[in-house]
């Protein structure tokens, strides 16, 4: 069953510049991953520094392969140099498209 996994976060001041090339850059190997939907990447309109990312999986499997590859040496994106604060991530599911 498809699921939709969101990650929030806020990138360093001294980061801002370059910020939105440097994300759309690595979501290309995310996007290219097996069991990746698509993916819609939201910048906060009153807070430049505030990213969602809201990807659509085939499986919650499918997320959690690409996440746990991203916790290895050929997977690391960098993206922690670039935040500040934790990441908030979450799996939901569709109940209705109205």
């Amino acid at each position: 069953m498809p699921i939709t996994a969101t990650l929030e976060f806020t990138v360093r001041p001294e980061r801002l510049e370059g910020a939105e090339e440097f994300i759309l850059n690595l979501l290309t190997a995310t996007r290219a991953f097996p069991g990746c939907l698509g993916i819609d990447v939201l910048r906060d309109l009153t807070d430049p520094a505030r990213y969602l990312l809201v990807e659509r999986w085939e499986s919650v499997a499918d997320d959690d392969a690409y996440r746990a590859w991203r916790a290895t040496p050929e997977g690391a994106s960098g993206l922690v140099d670039l935040i500040t604060g934790p990441r908030k991530v979450a799996h939901l599911e569709r109940l209705a498209t109205l």
